[in-house]
């Protein structure tokens, strides 16, 4: 007997009886097909097809490097080349990518559906703003090229829209010159939520990356402390003789059970891992370290047991910042409890994607366990956010109600409009459309 196939999103909730279907040939195999689904880290259903739908496309084998310009960085790439394929192939050749999210195991086709950002966004923006060319098939069948100056509309529909316009089929953008493979970088002990703000904003004009892990069980005078980090890439006098090891780490090999991750163990991790903190530190430190901290637990989403879990992105802005993520936090220990995953940064202005996430202000990223109180919490914390003129980033988002996203999101509407104009049977669809969009199930 064969077990019916299942798909996922990172956070395994929801899990949908559906398949995949992969190929070399990417613009056969998307042909006709509701979605296009790369390396499955989007934590919710976005990747996920609506009901209607069993099959999804799978960009993983068409991974080719097609073009790549030593002298100026411009990349062309299939969309399922993935991003720790880059990583391996050319952080020791003195080049990154402009942009990275928190973790490699995405794809580039992924990286501009979702609009990736990382701890650069202050400096740097999103991954779509380095994108200079895209090659979609259309729900007509049509391939075709857009960029910003050929059908800019759909462009800027894409990047961010979450393959909800048509399929991704190769990238073209800009990889970034960097002086060595090391990073610079230093880390000190915060003591609560007001003096992350005071150092996200002291450091963003002399650290292109920062970032803070942000402790949001405890509370009291201890609400919202953690360990600020901030790192820029060394020079060659700093840097060491070698280019860093990739490093391997350890795998979860199963998922455990649910009740290990509990309000009393994720507090124990988090007094742990701020009492160890040093008042500060600073030194050469391995990009792995910096920006794929969780890359070294390979399948670290079994951590959360087979309920699963979802993360909680949202910015706010900086004026109403620091009381929103202050009373974000306390709504969480009230309804129940969050996971030792929980990060905080500096956003820079809105990009040019229309349903692109970040815009000015503050981010906070917090991991939450499913369990019986997980959607009366989102619904809280919509509704908080909603107040202050925030929004949810979407590759994160399992439990967001539609009436919730479509109040948060005044650029909607033009996004809509192109969406239709290039698909108009809404033949382009997922299970996060659905819920959110309300698209045919």
């Amino acid at each position: 007997m064969h077990a019916e196939p299942i798909l996922s999103g990172w956070g395994h909730a929801p899990v949908v009886p559906a398949s995949e279907v992969r190929s070399e040939d990417l613009t056969a195999a998307t042909r006709g097909m509701p979605l296009s689904r790369g390396l499955g880290r989007s934590y919710g259903d976005s990747s996920l097809p609506a009901a209607r739908d069993h099959r999804v496309a799978s960009t993983v084998l068409a991974d080719r490097i097609l073009a790549f310009d030593a002298q100026t960085g411009l990349m062309r790439a299939e969309a399922g080349l993935s991003l720790s394929d880059i990583y391996r192939l050319f952080l020791a050749r003195g080049w990154f990518v402009p942009v990275t999210p928190g973790t490699q195991f995405v794809t580039v086709g992924g990286m501009v559906a979702a609009d990736v950002h990382g701890g650069n966004h202050h400096r740097d923006g999103c991954f779509g703003g380095h994108v200079t060319r895209l090659l979609m098939q259309l729900a007509d069948g049509r391939v075709l090229e857009c960029s910003r100056d050929v059908e800019p509309d759909l462009f800027r529909a894409t990047v961010g829209g979450m393959g909800l316009t048509g399929h991704i089929l190769e990238v073209e953008f800009r990889m970034a010159k960097i002086s060595s493979p090391w990073l610079w970088g230093d880390r000190q002990r915060v003591n609560g939520v007001g003096q992350f703000f005071d150092s996200l904003g002291r450091s963003a004009s002399d650290w292109p990356f920062t970032k803070g892990w942000i402790d949001c069980i405890s509370g009291g005078k201890s609400l919202g402390r953690g360990v600020m980090y901030r790192a820029r890439w060394a020079t060659p006098d700093e840097a060491p003789p070698r280019p860093p090891r990739h490093k391997k780490g350890f795998a979860i090999p199963f998922f455990l059970p649910s009740w290990v991750l509990n309000r009393a163990s994720a507090r124990l991790y988090n007094e742990f891992r701020f009492r160890t903190q040093r008042t500060k530190a600073a030194g050469i430190v391995h990009p792995d370290e910096f920006f794929y901290p969780l890359d070294g637990i390979r399948h670290w989403n079994r951590l959360f047991g087979r309920p699963g879990f979802t993360q909680y992105q949202c910015v706010v802005p900086h004026a109403t910042g620091l009381q929103t993520i202050t009373r974000a936090i306390q709504l969480v220990n009230k309804r129940g409890f969050a996971s030792p995953v929980c990060v905080i940064k500096d956003c820079g202005p809105e990009g040019e994607g229309l349903l692109s996430f970040p815009k000015l202000g503050i981010s906070i990223a917090i991991d939450v366990p499913v369990r019986s109180w997980t959607q009366p919490l989102i619904d809280e914390l919509n509704e908080l956010v909603l107040g202050e003129g925030g929004r949810i980033y979407l590759a994160k988002d399992a439990f967001t109600r539609r009436e919730h996203f479509q109040k948060m999101e005044p650029r909607l509407a033009e996004w809509q409009a192109i969406r239709r104009r290039w698909d108009p049977d809404g033949r382009f669809r997922s299970a996060q459309s659905v819920r959110l969009l309300g698209d045919a199930p």
